[in-house]
């Protein structure tokens, strides 16, 4: 099959989207089909590129991405954390992907099979849905999260003032930030679930947000989880009696509004004073970070917020803990929704710290990797940690976890389910 992937995220950046879709891809090209893949000139997680970045990507350009996919590179707009810049970013990389993709493909012979645009980029669907009628091929809509109904959670707050923009994106940005507060009042969810119900079909990674679809009458859904390598990510072995005198707890990954974090500094606060022995390590990016850092500072817990580290050394940090927090907010849409991170995690043998409902949920509690609790829950989380403190054999969960993984969320496995939907796709 000849695929077309229109994402906004993708390699050499690094984070959720980018990594899934790297492994698919991968899976893909071996397979013997051929991969084009629009995506903007990297510029996650800081709203611009890199100077490496800059000198080896360049707006239009057509190169051979790490499995042997052509990659076309569009536009994409300098942009801060807030809804606003990013919303209007999405906008001009989704306009200037239809440009491109028009004249790359202009001739009927060399079009693709199907479509395939992914969210949490909302305007890439839109993209992907105007190329699939003018060239009446099939279109995938993958939902990679509960999009857009956490927008009605989050909000736009941080939006970008707009007395603050000057120069020719002023415009883009008034668009943008009106288009994402009219996301954020549920007035487009009506078109998004449209698009979603005049796909062939919809792909999303959790069950429970495959259920809301249905619901809402989109018919054609399907489920293909975020999952993780097993060859790249290796068992931690439990660490011996007496190798260190603290309890430690790790988080890794982005420290956004989503993910309430301040429960885990309150909490490490509290058992200090307790007098438990403790340290916590928060590692990542997001715009909560230097918040987190300061109330671990006004409360004197004993948290490290440090900031993003490469992946290759993410191993290290697993080595380390003795415990991984995964945590989300008490929201609805999270019930639906399984963080990605959550299944490295598994692979890697050690307990997890799930302060988790619904799906993600689930899944901890199948794979028998930990504790769960209640989303935001300070004082079981405190009882928790208080407990494994003083009993460090309680955090040793063997090898379930790792099972998990292997018979439900394997790159290998994931990547033959997703071409078994893309051939069924073009064979209808």
């Amino acid at each position: 099959m000849r695929l077309l992937l229109l994402t906004h995220y993708y390699a050499p950046e690094y984070g959720a989207p980018q990594r899934r879709w790297s492994a698919l891809i991968e899976h893909f090209m071996a397979a013997g089909h051929q991969v084009t893949v629009a995506a903007p000139v990297p510029h996650y997680p800081n709203g611009r590129p890199t100077p490496e970045q800059r000198r080896r990507h360049r707006v239009g350009a057509v190169e051979t991405g790490q499995h042997g996919e052509t990659v076309l590179r569009t536009a994409y707009l300098p942009h801060r954390a807030d809804i606003g810049t990013r919303t209007a970013d999405h906008l001009l990389a989704a306009a200037d992907s239809l440009r491109r993709l028009r004249r790359r493909f202009s001739r009927p012979g060399t079009r693709p099979d199907v479509i395939i645009a992914t969210a949490p980029a909302i305007a890439t669907l839109l993209a992907g849905r105007v190329l699939a009628a003018l060239w009446d091929v099939p279109l995938v809509v993958e939902m990679r999260d509960a999009w857009p109904d956490l927008v009605t959670h989050v909000g736009p707050a941080g939006a970008l003032p707009l007395d603050v923009v000057h120069g020719p994106a002023r415009g883009l940005h008034r668009r943008a930030l009106a288009w994402a507060v009219a996301l954020a009042k549920g007035e487009v969810h009506r078109s998004v679930t449209g698009w979603q119900s005049g796909a062939s079909a919809v792909v999303t990674t959790t069950g429970r947000f495959a259920d809301v679809l249905h619901e809402r009458g989109v018919r054609e859904v399907e489920v293909v989880r975020n999952g993780t390598d097993l060859s790249t990510v290796p068992a931690q072995r439990d660490h011996l009696p007496g190798d260190h005198a603290e309890l430690r707890c790790l988080y890794l990954g982005n420290m956004g509004r989503s993910q309430g974090l301040d429960t885990v500094v309150r909490a490490a606060a509290r058992l200090r004073r307790e007098g438990v022995r403790l340290q916590v390590r928060l590692i990542g990016h997001g715009v909560e970070a230097a918040a987190l850092a300061a109330l671990s500072h006004e409360l004197g817990a004993p948290v490290e917020v440090l900031p993003r580290i490469p992946h290759r050394e993410v191993d290290e940090q697993y080595a380390w803990a003795d415990t991984v927090v995964v945590s989300l907010r008490d929201w609805a849409p999270f019930a639906w929704t399984v963080p990605s991170k959550l299944y490295e995690i598994l692979a890697t043998g050690r307990h997890i710290t799930a302060l988790l409902d619904g799906e993600a949920a689930d899944v901890v509690h199948e794979a028998r990797a930990g504790d769960v609790l209640p989303p935001q829950d300070e004082d079981a989380l405190v009882a928790l940690w208080r407990e494994l403190a003083a009993d460090r054999p309680r955090a040793r969960v063997g090898t379930s976890g790792r099972a998990w993984v292997a018979d439900h969320a394997d790159d290998g496995v994931l990547a033959q389910r997703y071409l078994e939907i893309l051939g069924g796709v073009v064979g209808r």
